[in-house]
């Protein structure tokens, strides 16, 4: 049984979807993206995942599809039509098909594309891995500056990905000017003496909507976060390493490189941070 996707205010099933060729995300990669967990068949910090979407839009000025509470109902609508209990919805929205290429913006504004499916993850919040950690490599860090906006712009982490993979691991941390900037598709952290540490917002990473939320769970949990740069070597000699992202949640990190983190095991801040993370969103997921 295939999936049902939204296409354009259309709910079709996947065989059916079509997009122009001439629409800009295609052509330009000229959109951006959103994923959000599913937990329970709820949405997992939708609010967050909203807002940032408009500042996506703003920053490229790009017109929004439709109102935030369309786009929710959209996603409460795929969820059910696939009987999604646990899992994803990615949507994408592009500044649409001006009829030709150009590389100017189309005058005046077409309708934006927008797209959203769903990907079914049955109890993907008791990952094995969390139980043994990842292990990554540092690659460098050479995306486009404005990694704070959620561009579909994703051939080097694509790449990334698999240098990950040639390598036998599964993740990378991406490194520029000596200072690890976030994974392939998630936010980078190391915990030394009972700090976590991970770099500061800026245009520099992407602002993640879990990372916000774990942060704040580990402030309320009187835990010491300090945002500043670190490097490789710190990462390195780290008592603890981890990551996080929408449909990664918490993911503790074992090692780096050549370098085993810590004692090799998940250590006990990500673990309970994982576990704090996971029972709250379960209860705010709406």
């Amino acid at each position: 049984m295939s999936r049902t996707v939204y296409v354009n205010g259309e709910y079709l099933p996947e065989e059916e979807a079509k997009v122009s060729i001439f629409d800009r995300g295609f052509l330009m990669a000229d959109g951006v993206y959103e994923v959000t967990t599913v937990l329970d068949g709820k949405l997992v910090d939708f609010g967050g995942h909203a807002k940032r979407l408009e500042r996506s839009l703003r920053e490229l000025e790009m017109d929004a599809p439709c109102t935030m509470d369309e786009l929710l109902e959209i996603h409460r609508q795929l969820i059910a039509k696939n009987g999604i209990t646990d899992g994803t919805v990615y949507l994408q929205v592009t500044r649409g098909n001006p009829g030709d290429r150009d590389f100017s913006w189309p005058e005046p504004p077409v309708k934006p594309t927008l797209v959203l499916f769903t990907t079914a993850k049955p109890g993907f919040a008791d990952s094995p891995l969390a139980k043994t950690g990842i292990e990554v490599i540092t690659v460098p860090d050479i995306r486009w500056g404005r990694r704070d906006i959620k561009t579909v712009q994703l051939l080097y982490p694509s790449m990334a990905k698999m240098m990950a993979k040639k390598a036998g691991v599964s993740d990378a941390w991406f490194v520029e000017d000596g200072f690890v900037t976030e994974g392939y598709s998630n936010n980078a952290y190391i915990v030394k003496n009972g700090q976590i540490i991970t770099r500061a917002l800026s245009n520099d990473i992407l602002h993640g909507i879990t990372r916000a939320a774990v942060l704040r769970f580990a402030r309320e949990a009187q835990m010491e976060v300090v945002e500043r740069n670190f490097t490789p070597d710190e990462a390195y000699a780290a008592d603890e390493a981890f990551c996080t992202s929408a449909s990664a949640f918490v993911m503790p990190i074992v090692k780096i490189d050549a370098a085993v983190i810590g004692t090799g095991t998940p250590g006990h801040v990500a673990t309970r941070l994982r576990e704090i993370y996971i029972e709250e969103m379960r209860k705010a997921a709406i």
